[in-house]
């Protein structure tokens, strides 16, 4: 039977093998194409840059709350009258060659490292680190008049700090920079435990809450000078030029003498820093060259020991101690009583002060 129809042509038939045919996308549909993938990437990106913006801000605020965020303020803006300053003689540091120096720095290359303040009970800035270079930009602006100098980059602490602490932060920047001297180090553990609203109000016990951080040796040559300008109050007029060792040398020497009044009159006269170092010297040997009260050998001693037996009997005044591993609590009273009246009676032979029980 033949396959063609009335018409002479037989069906079409694909053959075996051969792939349907392929429709290219016209320009109007590549361009819809293309402007939707340009969409969804331009959303996803969005999407991202939002969680990105999301995160910078939570991390900013909280670099804010901790005090991490620099900002710029005006110099008139910042007080420096609610912490004292933990140097002394600071008219001679503000006129120093080292003062000059870091003015030069300034202008040169600009404020490389901020300062800290905080806000007071009235809302005011209070300066608590960076009193240099506060002084500095001060001093730059009142000569050059420029603006650049009329503002200062700083630190904001957040919260109500503990006022202890910001004695703390405030030393801590010199102490690192190894610029103190031992008797402004005293003078700061003296004016903190003065000042009224901290608890601590003893300067010697105010050293080891100051200077925790400091070696054990340090903190004692801080207290020496401690006491020494506790003592000699204003009549040592330059603290900063005695020595280290000359000054616990001093204070050692006085705590054992009545002659701080002297001592305090001498350095009264002294005209220059050298004079009043050679008295403090003098002072020094005069102690030394004292004879010392040492105890006679017939003296009685304080305490002595010895056994007998097994026995250890410790004498003191006003007491004899009898140490045993014998159990008293179960020896009789009568025993016991016994005991002690022949060891009355004994002491009585040889010592007529000794009454009888």
């Amino acid at each position: 039977m033949s396959s063609s129809n009335k018409f002479g042509f037989a069906p079409l038939e694909s053959e075996a093998g051969t792939s349907k045919r392929k429709r290219s996308v016209g320009p109007m549909g590549a361009a819809v194409r293309e402007a939707a993938e340009s969409l969804q990437e331009t959303t996803e990106a969005k999407v991202e840059q939002r969680r990105q913006n999301a995160h910078d801000a939570k991390e900013f605020r909280a670099a804010q709350d901790e005090g991490r965020v620099l900002v710029t303020i005006p110099l008139a803006d910042i007080q420096t009258s609610d912490l004292p300053r933990d140097r002394l003689e600071l008219e001679a540091v503000a006129t120093s060659d080292e003062m000059e120096e870091l003015k030069s720095s300034i202008r040169q290359r600009g404020q490389k490292e901020p300062v800290e303040v905080y806000q007071d009970a009235a809302g005011l800035f209070q300066l608590k680190k960076g009193w240099r270079r506060f002084t500095a930009l001060s001093q730059l602006l009142a000569e050059t008049g420029e603006a650049q100098f009329g503002a200062i980059i700083a630190r904001v602490e957040t919260g109500q700090g503990a006022r202890l602490d910001r004695y703390v932060d405030m030393v801590e920047e010199n102490v690192v920079r190894e610029d103190l001297t031992f008797a402004e180090m005293a003078q700061v553990a003296i004016t903190a435990a003065q000042d009224p609203e901290i608890d601590e109000v003893d300067p010697d016990a105010m050293v080891g809450r100051l200077y925790g951080s400091l070696h054990k040796m340090k903190r004692s040559y801080i207290r020496s000078f401690v006491f020494l300008l506790s003592v000699l109050g204003e009549d040592l007029k330059w603290p900063k030029e005695v020595a280290r060792n000359l000054g616990v040398d001093v204070a050692r020497a006085l705590k054992g003498q009545a002659e701080a009044e002297q001592l305090c009159m001498s350095l009264s006269a002294a005209a220059d820093r050298a004079a009043q170092n050679d008295v403090l010297a003098k002072f020094v040997e005069q102690v030394k060259k004292k004879p010392t009260d040492k105890k006679s050998p017939d003296a009685p001693r304080e305490k002595f020991e010895f056994h007998v037996g097994d026995m250890k009997v410790t004498a003191r005044q006003g007491e004899c101690r009898i140490v045993s591993s014998e159990d008293f609590a179960s020896v009789p009273r009568h025993q016991l009583e016994k005991a002690v009246r022949a060891f009355e009676e004994v002491l009585a032979q040889g010592n007529p002060r000794v009454t009888s029980l």
